[in-house]
């Protein structure tokens, strides 16, 4: 498809950054599937933001690569995602672990002080781990 605007991005492997309303609006297309700017406000909970604010939002996304034109329907706009939601949050910790140098020990050690890490999450880091070294080791 088309895009109305020039791609700063077009030449990147890097994900683009996103703002929290650029984020919540891409819940809105994970979630739903391919939308209008209409239909992405109305998903917004009250007070939303203006129709124009999410309009503008959103052709920001189609120039980050996030969203992309699928189709046209009468003068309404139907964009979908571009990104995964994985590739997103990947773009987020990575945003995040920059801020720490790179370390991670002190994110985890937050984490687990927050008790939002739980037993469970080690668990299965672990396997994530063990999986990804296996992966690694030369035959």
């Amino acid at each position: 498809m088309y895009s109305r605007l020039d791609h700063k991005y077009s030449n990147r492997m890097v994900q683009p950054k996103l703002t929290r309303l650029e984020l919540q609006i891409m819940e809105v297309v994970w979630t739903r599937g391919a939308c209008s700017v209409r239909e992405i406000q109305e998903a917004f909970p009250e007070p939303r933001p203006a129709y124009t604010t999410i309009q503008t939002t959103v052709y920001r996304l189609e120039t980050k690569q996030a969203l992309r034109l699928v189709k046209r329907i009468s003068n309404a706009n139907i964009f979908d995602a571009a990104i995964t939601r994985e590739q997103a949050q990947s773009r987020l910790i990575d945003d995040l672990l920059s801020l720490f140098g790179g370390r991670t020990k002190p994110v985890m050690a937050h984490l687990v002080q927050s008790g939002k890490l739980t037993l469970e999450d080690v668990k299965e880091a672990e396997r994530a781990l063990r999986a990804l070294s296996k992966k690694e080791k030369p035959k």
